[in-house]
């Protein structure tokens, strides 16, 4: 149980570390996290361009990214194409007035990402990559797994 609590914690203090590179960033340009937090996904991810691989991706709210979505809109940031062989799947475009706000962000991800890896070795970075690819690994296989027996 001591192992669960403290990768709690060791997550809450990642989130709220990762809020102190992010809010300056959200505060210059009057966006709220979720909204810089689409911006950014969009921009960095750009085989995932609907809401519903927001949503999915990101295990954000429905509600949430809709609302954000829509005053991405209003501001000129994104714009919703259609497909003509898909006319109910709104696919999400960056527009112009969102580039700042994405480089802004970028630039506070990166230092959040150097604050976060301060002081470990490329090898100690190696392991930790191969430990989150196992990790993410068995997560699969556990979901799978889940998945097949709830078939049956």
């Amino acid at each position: 149980m001591h192992e669960t609590l403290s990768a709690m914690m060791a997550g809450r203090v990642f989130l709220f570390c990762k809020l102190e590179f992010v809010s300056p960033v959200c505060a210059k340009y009057g966006l709220t996290r979720i909204e810089l937090d689409i911006l950014l996904f969009l921009a960095n991810n750009t085989r995932y361009d609907t809401a519903t691989d927001i949503v999915e991706v990101r295990f954000l709210a429905k509600s949430q990214v809709s609302a954000a979505i829509k005053n991405l809109e209003a501001r000129g940031c994104l714009r919703r194409e259609y497909q003509l062989e898909n006319r109910k799947t709104a696919h999400l475009r960056l527009c112009d007035p969102a580039q700042p706000m994405i480089a802004a962000g970028r630039s506070a991800q990166e230092q959040f990402g150097a604050a976060l890896l301060d002081g470990f070795t490329p090898e100690e970075l190696e392991h930790m990559q191969r430990s989150m690819e196992r990790i993410r690994k068995n997560v699969e296989k556990y979901l799978e797994d889940k998945n097949n027996d709830n078939v049956d």
